[in-house]
């Protein structure tokens, strides 16, 4: 069968020591493709991966908390073109030559805000701030972070450049505000509750089923706590398995949430087909267009990629030299995984692993990618 060139793909990974264990779901038109699990869950332990396994979702936790932000858009609870200070009132970061800033929900949800990373400039002044990247154990809170974020001038104005961030984070906290409840109140009231993704939330479900995490090799080694490991780009990223257990930390809006492979999928694929019962067709379809004109995404090589609501959205297959076709919609999560939506071609796919970097940003991605297109 063509589709065991998907199971090859990762087969090759985990017998490089490039991967220790993935969940691979693949749907077409609606239908289950491919769905394996490949490795293992808990090397340590000789647990073998499976289909309901939890994972620490980092970046999968951000076209969630961006669903449940469009959710009160259609409500009319909020608003896009508004400044958020109408739902965060001591929420005043300066511009970069010290002016005031108007940042909006438009802005936040797709990282022209002006906000950084603290994982992209380790030495920078989100550092010195003591500015969490959602993925620490910072033992603070949101009311904290925000003002820690405030504290610091943006990158750029609002608007004029893209620079990815912790804006997932504040809308969040902007989410919980207008909801008039907690974040993970929200999120389940307005997403996970409705859909039915039971095992998905800001704390672990069943910790018996919570993955071991390993960073690369090879073979890759088991993550300490915490543990800080180099980006490609030149960053450093603070990783704390352990805040999937923590109840002081902030609930982070782009990095805190756990759950399992199916979930997600169906969280996908309820966008794929429409939005139901969560959201309208018309509010998806602006999820997944371009929403940042000409400005370049600078964690792409080249600028074949716009961004919508939740993820980057493709414009030039050609120009990124990729078999998926123009408006792809995908994003990833740092802890290993990666998803992408192709509505010309009906898929919906997410790769959940528990090897980071190589699940993240690893030749890997490429791989896999590829050989689902050539199983189609």
């Amino acid at each position: 069968m063509k589709r065991n060139v998907i199971s090859a793909a990762v087969n090759q990974a985990i017998a490089e020591q490039r991967l220790v264990g993935a969940n691979v779901v693949v749907l077409r038109n609606g239908a289950v493709w491919h769905r394996e699990s490949f490795g293992l869950a808990d090397r340590e332990y000789a647990a073998p991966m499976n289909a309901n396994a939890l994972f620490r979702y980092s970046s999968f936790t951000k076209p969630i908390v961006t669903a449940a932000a469009m959710v009160l858009v259609e409500q009319g609870r909020l608003h896009l073109q508004v400044p958020v200070e109408r739902w965060l009132p001591d929420f005043r970061p300066l511009n970069p030559d010290g002016t005031p800033a108007s940042i909006t929900v438009h802005h936040l949800l797709t990282h022209t805000a002006g906000l950084t990373y603290r994982l992209i400039e380790p030495n920078g002044p989100y550092a010195a701030a003591g500015v969490s990247d959602g993925l620490d154990r910072s033992g603070i809170s949101m009311t904290e972070e925000l003002r820690r974020i405030a504290s610091v001038p943006l990158s750029f104005r609002p608007g004029t450049a893209w620079g990815y961030s912790v804006a997932i984070d504040v809308v969040g906290e902007v989410v919980a505000r207008a909801n008039g409840t907690s974040l993970p109140e929200a999120v389940g009231q307005l997403v996970t509750g409705p859909l039915g993704m039971a095992d998905t939330g800001f704390e672990v479900r069943d910790v018996s089923r919570l993955t071991a995490h390993y960073i690369d090799g090879p073979p890759p080694k088991l993550m300490r706590d915490p543990e800080v490991v180099p980006m490609p780009d030149g960053g450093m990223t603070t990783f704390s398995p352990t805040r999937a257990f923590d109840k002081v930390s902030f609930p982070s809006g782009g990095a805190g949430m756990i759950g399992s492979t199916d979930d997600f999928v169906k969280f996908l694929e309820t966008l794929r087909r429409g939005g139901a019962p969560i959201l309208k067709p018309g509010t998806v379809r602006e999820m997944m267009n371009n929403q940042i004109g000409s400005l370049r995404i600078n964690t792409e090589p080249t600028p074949a990629w716009g961004f919508g609501y939740g993820g980057a959205v493709l414009m030039d297959p050609k120009l990124g030299q990729t078999p998926q076709p123009a408006g792809t919609w995908r994003w990833a999560g740092v802890y290993g995984h990666q998803w992408f939506i192709d509505p010309q071609n009906h898929l919906t796919v997410v790769v959940q692993t528990n090897t980071t970097l190589e699940g993240f940003c690893g030749k890997f991605v490429q791989e896999l990618r590829d050989a689902v297109y050539r199983s189609l």
